[in-house]
Parts: C-alpha cells; sequence; structure tokens
C-alpha cells in the first residue's frame, strides 16, 4: 500500500484515513452535527466504515495524493475528528472540509489542522483554489472558514442534492498577500 503525507502542527497528527480508523470514523459520522450538517451517509457498522474508506476515502487518496484525514492529538494519541482536502463533482476548486468529535469541539483543534492543510494545498500540492460548502444554519462553519480567509461567494446547489449551500472561495494568491 502506497504511503501518503501525513503533517504536524504543534498539537496535532493529520494522518490519512485507513481502514484502521473505521471504528472512530463510524463514531463521527453518526454524531448530531454530521448528521445534520454533512448528512446521514448510512454507515452504521464496522465494517459499513471500512467499505465507506475503501470506496470514497482511499481512490482519493490514490488518485491526487490528499484526501481525508484523520486527526489525533499528540500529546497522547486521541482521535479528535477528521479534516481533508477533498475532489467533490459540482464544485469549483479543492472543498476544504472538517467534523469533530462533540467533546473535542471548541479547542481549536479545527482551525489549526484546516489551516495546516489549507497551506500545504497552496504548497506542496499546488492547489491553486480551495473551495467550501457549508449550510447557512452551521454558524460554527462559517465562522472558521471566514477566519481560514475564505470568503462567502453566493449560494448554490450540488448536483442530486436539494439543499441550497453557501459556498467560499480562496485563491493561492490571497495567502502569498498576507
Amino acid at each position: 500500500m502506497p504511503t501518503y503525507q501525513s503533517f504536524q502542527t504543534p498539537r496535532l497528527l493529520i494522518e490519512p484515513l485507513t481502514k484502521t480508523d473505521a471504528p472512530h470514523l463510524l463514531a463521527l459520522m453518526n454524531t448530531p452535527k454530521w448528521i445534520e450538517y454533512i448528512g446521514d451517509r448510512n454507515v452504521h457498522t464496522i465494517s459499513e466504515a471500512e467499505a465507506y474508506i475503501a470506496e470514497k476515502i482511499t481512490p482519493q487518496f490514490k488518485e491526487l495524493g490528499f484526501g481525508n484525514y484523520k486527526v489525533t492529538r499528540k500529546s497522547d494519541g486521541v482521535f479528535l475528528g477528521n479534516c481533508g482536502l477533498y475532489n467533490r463533482p459540482g464544485l469549483a476548486g479543492v472543498d476544504i472540509g472538517f467534523a469533530f468529535l462533540p467533546e473535542h469541539e471548541k479547542k481549536g483543534y479545527a482551525f489549526e489542522s484546516a489551516e495546516k492543510l489549507r497551506d500545504e494545498g497552496f504548497g506542496q500540492f499546488g492547489i491553486k483554489t480551495i473551495s467550501a460548502i457549508t449550510l447557512p444554519t452551521n454558524k460554527a462553519s462559517q465562522k472558521l472558514l471566514e477566519k481560514l480567509g475564505l470568503n462567502f461567494v453566493k449560494m448554490i446547489t450540488l448536483p442530486n442534492d436539494k439543499d441550497e449551500l453557501m459556498f467560499y472561495q480562496i485563491h493561492k494568491k490571497s495567502i502569498e498577500a498576507i
């Protein structure tokens, strides 16, 4: 199996999600906020989580070299959530996204991991534009995207989806100007 890039911040390890992370992903995908803001992916067993990783996460790493990363705390190895750069059909630019277990929210982990992936996306992966989507009701996500430097562009609806979403973007040149 190929090895993909991992990253570190002062407090966090950011590593590609693998089949061994299925129990953690299963717990995360079934939190109330995941279901409300991201959607029920009908992943309710460890074997379904393993299949989701094999069918949805691993192929993007193979194709692009980046994707969905688990975020763990360096000090004790505790799984906190995930953060990733995604090639999402219907979006211009690579999508950045994040989700954390409720007990690990509001501690700066989402910003710390997303900022690292934003910077690596522009630097190491050569991405020119990073996008994001969020529901209008997800105020915490909007605040974090703006803190990352993304700007609201317009409301959109993705193919085969009914929800109207807020669409954000940041361009590499915006970061270089800072």
